[in-house]
């Protein structure tokens, strides 16, 4: 029994030194400001377009294109 008690104990130590970091860490947080949105908008548009870009290679990954264009008139997606 002993044994059970000093583990939930340091199971719960465990979990507050973490969620006592996490805190502190939202707290240092600066707010946001326009830059940072602005930045933020652009690196979103770059992840967006890189998939995109990703998807195309994809699909046209052959010189001609024959199976995209073969696969989107099937529907198959």
């Amino acid at each position: 029994m002993g044994y059970v008690l000093l583990a939930v104990a340091a199971v719960a130590a465990v979990l507050s030194a973490a969620i006592t970091v996490l805190v502190r860490r939202e707290r240092r947080r600066m707010p946001s400001s326009a830059d940072t949105h602005q930045i933020e908008a652009t690196a979103t548009q770059g992840f967006r377009d890189a998939r995109r870009q990703a998807h195309a290679y994809h699909h046209f990954a052959d010189s001609t294109g024959v199976s995209a264009l073969r696969d989107r008139d099937n529907g198959s997606h």
